[in-house]
């Protein structure tokens, strides 16, 4: 998926997510808060790719990464989101107050960006280091970006007439719980990471 199709996508994710109040905090985000947020890492993944966007503005960092994963590896993985969400909360003072719907803006950019290129052929491995990759190939690239611009922005307009607060969503659904298990997980780590 293109640059542009991982921005759009991003943007349909947290429209879709603050409508379907996928978690309380994402239901009371600030719009201001959640999208910019989501933007800001729709495009990191791809940072394992020195031909990306962000690979060729930091090629200092992207080119070690390629060479270590390679393209489409550790950094499209939900053991990188962990990871990701564990170093930023142990790097982050305490006095620096990070609102909670940015933090979870900013996950939801970056799953957007691993869900978007599930959508293409190639997938991506959700369990690395397992090799499997998750797909449901409904892009492809031959068929150029205008499938791929159509698509992202129909999400778009999906999310904007998503009726808000469905009964699987809101307080008390899968998501949230979804959330809070990660969130839980990652804080039980630094938690015990301290105590040493």
């Amino acid at each position: 998926m293109t640059a542009e199709g991982h921005i759009i996508f991003a943007i349909a994710s947290a429209i879709f997510a603050k409508r379907a109040e996928l978690t309380p905090v994402m239901a009371s985000a600030d719009w201001w808060h959640l999208v910019p947020a989501a933007l800001l890492t729709c495009l990191l993944p791809d940072i394992d790719h020195p031909k990306s966007v962000l690979g060729q503005r930091l090629k200092w960092l992207s080119q070690p990464i390629a060479r270590a994963f390679g393209h489409r590896g550790f950094t499209h993985s939900l053991l990188a989101v962990a990871v990701s969400l564990w170093l930023f909360q142990i790097n982050v003072p305490a006095s620096w107050p990070i609102p909670a719907d940015v933090l979870q803006g900013m996950t939801l950019g970056y799953l957007s960006h691993i869900v978007a290129d599930m959508l293409t052929p190639a997938g991506v491995p959700l369990l690395w280091p397992c090799r499997w990759r998750f797909r449901l190939p409904l892009l492809n690239s031959q068929k150029g970006n205008q499938l791929e611009r159509a698509l992202c922005l129909a999400l778009v307009g999906y999310a904007l007439w998503f009726p808000p607060g469905l009964p699987s969503f809101g307080a008390n659904g899968w998501p949230e719980q979804l959330f809070n298990t990660l969130q839980n997980g990652v804080g039980r780590i630094i938690n015990s990471q301290s105590a040493r």
